[in-house]
Formats: structure tokens, sequence, C-alpha cells
């Protein structure tokens, strides 16, 4: 791999500011990432696009129905958007976003350990794959033979995390849950239909060892 030269790189302290989102119905998309993942609403303008942020920024997300109101999701083959990550400060939070959704019974469609970080995988309402992950500290990064980072993927150890969850998970309630598939029907925005988790698993091969221990 060629290196650039600084002249060449981009600033090391740029970051992707936010992701502005098209969505079919506003407030359903508002209570998602309010309700559920608990951003907070910055600005509205009118009843066609929201703002929401965490932490008083002006906004980490947008969302708006001009071009989309009452549309579907992209069908299967398209190009676009893969998935947005959300990056949590660390370990705790992520067990606090992991049981949340839990209680609430939103599907969750993976929890993987990369190596760098903890990640786990689910959609908003209009089928927009969400990535929300904690990093290690760099000095704990997996490096390979010529110094480059060797990220993998692994089943995320939710027990070990949920020990860092707000009051635990003493009795195994939502780690027993994840594990046995109670909560493993997930949406399918495109068709509009539950979609089992052996499909699901299908389509998204890449994280074959998701549900298991590797």
């Amino acid at each position: 791999m060629t290196k650039k030269k600084d002249s060449e790189k981009i600033a090391a302290e740029t970051r992707i500011g936010h992701v502005h989102l098209k969505v079919s119905d506003l407030e359903r998309a508002v209570e998602f990432y309010r309700d559920v993942l608990g951003f907070e609403v910055t600005a509205r303008i009118g009843d066609s696009a929201a703002f929401l942020s965490a932490g008083g920024y002006h906004h980490h997300i947008g969302l708006n129905t001009w071009e989309s109101k009452g549309g579907k999701a992209a069908p299967q083959g398209s190009t676009g958007l893969y998935h947005f990550a959300i990056l949590v400060p660390n370990r705790k939070e992520l067990a606090k976003v992991f049981k949340r959704l839990m209680e609430k019974k939103w599907p969750i469609e993976g929890a993987s350990d990369h190596g760098v970080s903890e990640a786990i995988y689910l959609r908003d309402p209009d089928g927009n794959g969400i990535e929300i992950y904690a990093d290690r500290p760099r000095g704990q990064w997996p490096k390979g033979v010529k110094g480059e980072i060797d990220m993998y993927t692994k089943a995320l150890d939710i027990e070990n995390l949920m020990t860092l969850a707000p009051e635990g998970d003493e009795e195994g309630k939502y780690t027993d849950k994840f594990k046995t598939g109670l909560l493993e029907a997930h949406f399918d925005a495109k068709n509009n239909k539950q979609v089992s988790s052996k499909q699901m698993k299908k389509e998204l091969g890449h994280r074959k060892n998701i549900y298991k221990k590797v």
C-alpha cells in the first residue's frame, strides 16, 4: 500500500459529522431515533424534516420526507447506504444501548467483536442499516505481521457486556432471549414482511459468526 504524503492526506481531526436520511414517515422515524436510541430532537422544518443529536450538538442525524414520503426502501441489489455507524464512548454505554433495545423488543440483527471494536447491528423503521459500537483502546487493536490493522468478526460476548449494564442482567433475561432467538424475527422493510433468522443470516453471510461462539 502506497503511503500518502502529509500534503495529500485529509486532516487527522476530520470526522463524519452527521448522516441525513430520506424516510417514508417522519414521525415514525423520529420516534425510533428519539425513543428507542435516545437521541434528542434539536430542530424541525415543518412536518417534513427533523434533526437529532447527542450531547447538544446541532445534529448528528437528519431525517426528511422531501422526496420520500410514503416511499419504499430500495430493492436488494441497489447501490446506496449499507449501514451507518454510531460510536458510543465506551462498553458501558454499549451495554446500556443493548439493554434498551431488548427492553423495547427492537430486533437486533447481530452482535460482533471486530477486535478493534464491539458492535451491535439493527435497522431503523425504513430498513436503513445501523451499527452501534464502542472502540477498544488503540493499543489493543489487533495487528498483522506488517503492522496493519487486522480486524475480524467473532461473536460478541453478550454475557460479559451485560455485566456493565444498569442493574446488570443477573437473571440472564436479556442475554438468554438474544441467544435463544426469541427476538430473532426481523422486519424486512423492503418487502413489508417478517423474515426468519435463518433467512436473515443467509442474507448477511459475512456475519456468519454473530450467533455462535468461535
